[in-house]
């Protein structure tokens, strides 16, 4: 796998970066280039599980490369054919709303609408405190959405958050290598 290069989005769910972060080191030893990406919230905000700049700080040395985080920069993702394969890993609720409404304003939006347009695929990792409600709508139309795929996902909390669900993180490297060959990984919905 050292020819391919994947895009590697973070959007702002800061308490799942603990498991993003991993995969994209997984991904690293697999031999893939990595083209890092991040949102605003997950490039400038500090939370409890970690300062911005840390973070940036360990996904640049991670991919050996700057951070992707305006959209002028995501841009010629596109045009250049520059990604194999995209990963959003985590992917909130608002960035799925987004993909699924076709509203470019972020860079890791414009960085995947520039990726969709060279027909590969783009791999989606969620996390959002409402999978199961407000963003239910959302999953549903980007799982029937050509060269669109997801790492499977469960309930994180059913009983303090029922309508939550995250990633299976562990499983992303198998759901990249699936989507590369056009497959969605099964389950996708893990108990």
């Amino acid at each position: 796998m050292d020819e391919l290069t994947a895009g590697f989005a973070l959007c702002g769910s800061h308490c799942t970066f603990s498991g993003a972060i991993p995969q994209m080191k997984a991904l690293k030893a697999q031999g893939f280039s990595l083209i890092p990406i991040m949102s605003n919230a997950a490039y400038k905000t500090d939370t409890r599980f970690g300062k911005a700049d840390d973070i940036k700080s360990q996904v640049e040395k991670i991919c050996g490369r700057e951070v992707i985080a305006s959209i002028e920069d995501a841009e010629p993702i596109g045009p250049e054919k520059l990604l194999d394969i995209m990963i959003i890993a985590p992917c909130t609720g608002n960035t799925l709303a987004k993909l699924a409404n076709g509203i470019t304003d972020t860079s890791v939006t414009m960085a995947a609408k520039a990726h969709l347009r060279n027909q590969r695929p783009l791999l989606i990792a969620i996390a959002t405190n409402d999978a199961l409600s407000g963003s239910a709508k959302n999953i549903g139309q980007l799982l029937g959405t050509k060269n669109i795929f997801f790492v499977p996902f469960r309930q994180d909390d059913p009983m303090k958050k029922p309508r939550s669900a995250v990633a299976v993180f562990e499983q992303l490297p198998q759901a990249v290598f699936e989507a590369l060959h056009g497959r969605q990984l099964q389950p996708i919905l893990y108990s």
